[in-house]
């Protein structure tokens, strides 16, 4: 150290340590304070662009298993309504092999047979779910859901082979063979040959019931796809907020280290410079 005193160097770079080690054991309480290793975006811009597009990522692959949820429980509203009109079908069946009895009451089963029928159309007009038609009319069209990225689509469809977009709102097959049915007559229970017979009303029988087996099947295929896109996206999410944290959230053990590090250099740091701020004194002596 020389004997100037006008300028005390020494001093100030002593200063200058100490300031840095100031800023630096700041920067680590406040870490440690907020959780988060990023404080602003200076910090670390680069880590900071890609976490925010991460975040918007993720954002949206919640939002796609929202979509996926939701499917879902339209996929089981369809189903449970294919499963009772199934019941019904199957107990149409019954009063059709009941009319081949000679000794039946044709009336009285005319009049189950249509009341089967009035409470499968019923279910097929009033199946909704939060107030869209689910089996009826414009459903053969399918219900498009994003069940990932924005172009990441899945249209449940399931109901094509019951719904269609004109005409009464039912496809071809089942219109007509709900009509046999809701329709039905005691005199065409009676008959046994032509179109207007029992064997004519098991074709349309055999029709309803390929349409509602068709329609089940595709719910449990597209059930069994939902599923696998929710465990992807889990998969997907959990990386992606992994990435965030990584980019994000502060090493608290590390950080804890660098605050009682700066904590200590802070305290030396101080009494040095007070040591060397009062150096120059000693020039004193020479006017003794």
């Amino acid at each position: 150290m020389g004997f100037r005193v006008n300028t005390n160097t020494d001093a100030l770079q002593a200063y200058y340590q100490l300031a840095k080690v100031n800023q630096e054991t700041t920067k680590a309480q406040l870490r440690l304070s907020s959780g988060k290793r990023i404080l602003n975006v200076g910090d670390d811009t680069s880590g900071f662009n890609v976490g925010t597009a991460m975040k918007g990522k993720v954002a949206v692959m919640e939002g796609a298993q929202g979509n996926i949820a939701s499917a879902k429980n339209l996929l089981s509203t369809a189903e449970g309504a294919l499963s009772g009109m199934n019941d019904l079908l199957t107990k149409i069946e019954g009063k059709l092999s009941d009319a081949t009895n000679p000794t039946a009451d044709r009336t009285a089963l005319q009049d189950d047979v249509k009341a089967l029928a009035n409470e499968i159309q019923s279910i097929l007009l009033n199946t909704k779910f939060n107030d869209a038609k689910i089996l009826y009319s414009g459903a053969g069209q399918g219900f498009a859901f994003q069940v990932g990225e924005s172009t990441d689509t899945l249209n449940l469809d399931f109901a094509s082979s019951l719904a269609s977009t004109g005409g009464g709102g039912y496809g071809a097959n089942v219109s007509v063979s709900l009509g046999s049915f809701a329709n039905v007559s005691a005199t065409t229970l009676m008959s046994t040959s032509g179109a207007a017979s029992v064997q004519g009303l098991q074709t349309a029988l055999t029709n309803l019931k390929t349409a509602v087996t068709s329609a089940l099947g595709k719910i449990g295929n597209f059930s069994q796809r939902l599923d696998i896109k929710d465990e992807n996206l889990s998969v997907a999410k959990s990386n992606a907020e992994a990435t965030i944290s990584r980019l994000f959230d502060a090493d608290m053990a590390m950080e804890q280290l660098k605050a009682t590090r700066g904590s200590i250099l802070q305290q030396a740091g101080t009494a040095m410079l007070a040591q060397l701020n009062f150096a120059p004194q000693q020039v004193l002596q020479l006017f003794g």
